[in-house]
């Protein structure tokens, strides 16, 4: 009598299929929770149809699973995709970090189906994905590195060897939390970033805040970094760059508008940064915000591991 094989493995099957853009795509979920199939077509694929077959087959294998938010009027947004438990796994495995909880996946959907200011989180993300989306269409441009808001929640983060040891005891409040951070990259020049996503919803007295922060971390610590504030509109552009003038920040604070760059069509990597200080001296594209090199910004703090319950904290 033939003896059955034994059923193969789950997670070695997806590894047997997964592809360099798969894992890509895979780490971006772990790090950054959710993303839309717009938002990962526009990154990673040729087309949306060539992503969405791509999607359907990641989801049959377990590696992601998906939702789709209700409209206040009707209806359902696009489908917004997050890691299955394999996919968990997956990315656990290449990154040598021990298993997953059992419940990883669940708990993490589960939150971020319920959170509530998941635009905003979408939004941010959004940003990375349009500079993805144009270094696919320009090969002398790279988003080089993409991190999470987690990467800088840690108690300590910011301090390197020469800072102002001063620095740890304002704790992690006293310091900024940016929504991500980046290093771009264009013509043989990079640039590391810090990114603000502001939906317009909070006061303008706590963007001013933030750009105190950056000011405390740029005086007490080798970061110099600058600071990206992408707002929703040029009224509060304008008022928050009169306030900035009462501040007169030392730090490198640019900003520009969602409604900017919808007129413009432009990607953030363009000509749409209004960098605080040059007057009206024009916009400029991002690779050339002003930034001096340090010995220190290779390296780069490491995202920490998604918590059990989803938490992908502001």
């Amino acid at each position: 009598m033939r003896s059955r094989l034994p059923a193969p493995d789950p997670l070695l099957r997806l590894q047997a299929s997964i592809t360099a853009r798969d894992d890509r795509l895979l780490g971006w979920l772990y790090d950054h929770g959710v993303l839309t199939t717009e938002q990962i077509a526009a990154a990673l694929f040729p087309s949306r149809d060539f992503a969405q077959r791509r999607l359907r087959r990641l989801t049959t294998l377990r590696a992601t699973d998906r939702f789709r938010p209700n409209k206040p009027d009707g209806g359902s947004y696009p489908y917004h995709y997050v890691l299955d438990q394999l996919g968990y796994e997956h990315v656990h495995a290449q990154r040598g970090l021990g298993p997953p909880r059992r419940d990883q996946a669940r708990r993490r959907k589960q939150s971020l189906t319920s959170r509530a200011d998941l635009p905003h989180l979408l939004g941010g993300n959004q940003v990375f994905i349009d500079l993805a989306a144009y270094a696919r269409a320009h090969r002398d441009a790279a988003l080089d590195c993409w991190q999470p808001a987690s990467a800088f929640h840690s108690p300590g983060v910011f301090y390197r060897d020469g800072d102002n040891p001063q620095m740890m005891a304002r704790g992690p409040t006293g310091l900024p939390r940016p929504d991500g951070a980046g290093v771009w990259t264009e013509h043989g020049r990079s640039v590391p970033f810090f990114l603000e996503y502001d939906t317009g919803r909070e006061r303008l007295d706590v963007l001013t805040e933030k750009v105190a922060k950056y000011e405390r971390l740029y005086a007490m610590t080798t970061w110099g970094w600058p600071a990206l504030f992408h707002l929703p509109s040029a009224r509060r552009e304008a008022n928050l760059h009169h306030r900035l003038a009462a501040l007169a920040p030392t730090a490198i604070i640019a900003t520009t508008t969602a409604e900017l760059r919808a007129a413009l069509d432009a990607s953030p990597a363009g000509r749409v940064w209004q960098l605080w200080g040059l007057g009206t001296g024009g916009r400029i594209r991002l690779v050339d915000l002003p930034y001096t090199n340090a010995p220190y910004d290779t390296e780069l703090p490491t995202p920490a591991p998604p918590k059990p319950d989803g938490e992908l904290a502001h």
